[in-house]
């Protein structure tokens, strides 16, 4: 009797070609320039960043522009232990979800320059860019985020965002 397969590998590939709208034009336009702008809900007021052109509560265009700090707090977070193919990262290291200063939506990008058993939820963080020059028209330009070494957030300022 042969024994059951449990597992099998098998290599892929996926290539894909994503057209982005005007509103993400504008958005990857300024992180060029090193500047990180959301877009305001005429309703609620809630500020979205990235901008997605309308907002996804109230269901009507977003127009005014808000500009952001590159500065925020970790609202939730994970830390990367696992290797995979291709990580260009080595673990431990944290992906977290961070709420900018002024904005009310969270984005993932990555926590370094502490150890990973250090991240906190609640915790200021700031941007670290890439050197000016490797800036293209992406959320790459930066290259992680830090502590800021300011006190944490109180729970209540993000606990909506958890």
């Amino acid at each position: 009797m042969t024994e059951p397969v449990t597992m099998i590998t098998t290599p892929m590939e996926l290539t894909y070609q994503y057209t982005v709208g005007p509103v993400e034009t504008q958005f990857q336009r300024r992180l060029k320039e090193g500047r990180i702008v959301g877009q305001r809900c005429p309703v609620c007021q809630h500020v979205y960043v990235p901008p997605r052109g309308a907002c996804p509560a109230d269901g009507v265009p977003t127009e005014e522009d808000v500009e952001l700090p590159d500065r925020g707090i970790v609202t939730t977070f994970c830390v990367v232990n696992v290797p995979f193919l291709g990580q260009k990262i080595e673990p431990p290291y944290v992906a977290a979800h961070i709420l900018l200063d002024g904005a009310d939506i969270t984005f993932q990008h990555l926590i370094l320059g502490c150890p990973a058993d250090e991240v906190r939820m609640g915790m200021r963080v700031e941007a670290v860019w890439k050197p000016r020059e490797e800036w293209t028209f992406s959320m790459e330009n930066i290259d992680h985020f830090k502590p800021t070494g300011e006190p944490d957030a109180p729970f209540e300022s993000y606990r909506h965002f958890t």
